[in-house]
């Protein structure tokens, strides 16, 4: 199983369907800041979608987080601005090992990482309308479960998409 995992969208829909196109998903996670995209996922993909609210996302009824599972995996999804990610993980790491969740995924800062951090996996996918990181490339993460319900998670660029692909 692919999962795609996308933040920070922004209404920018362009390079939301790249994406799509390029990783073709079993299922969608967006982290919130979609602005309206989140609405359209079901004409982007015939993938699932689970999608949490950011805070830029007013007036919506997404949730604020949700505890998903994958594989052998449980996994907070959130914007993260609740939990002040932009200053450390402290208090995500908290919620979600108090939620019974071994990975929380987060969005909010526009820059990707994977990082373990007090026996979690926490990870951004970035942001593929705004990027912040220094290379400024449009950033996605996939998650593959394997038969055996282990995840590998990967970060992405649409840039190196083209890159290697020669576009």
């Amino acid at each position: 199983m692919k999962i795609l995992v996308v933040s920070d969208t922004h209404g920018r829909s362009e390079n939301l369907r790249d994406a799509i196109h390029i990783e073709k998903p079993d299922m969608i996670y967006h982290l919130g800041d979609g602005q309206g995209v989140e609405d359209n996922l079901w004409m982007m993909s015939e993938a699932p979608a689970e999608c949490v609210c950011g805070n830029c996302d007013w007036g919506g009824s997404l949730p604020n987080e949700l505890v998903l599972e994958a594989g052998n995996h449980h996994i907070l999804i959130t914007h993260g601005h609740y939990y002040g990610v932009s200053y450390g993980y402290d208090k995500i790491a908290e919620a979600a090992k108090a939620k019974g969740c071994d990975i929380a995924l987060y969005g909010h800062t526009h820059v990707p990482t994977i990082d373990h951090y007090q026996d979690l996996i926490i990870a951004n996918p970035g942001s593929i309308a705004f990027p912040r990181q220094e290379s400024r490339e449009h950033t996605y993460m996939t998650i593959l479960v394997d038969n055996s319900g282990e995840l590998t998670m990967e970060l992405h660029s649409l840039e190196e998409y083209d890159r290697t692909h020669g576009n």
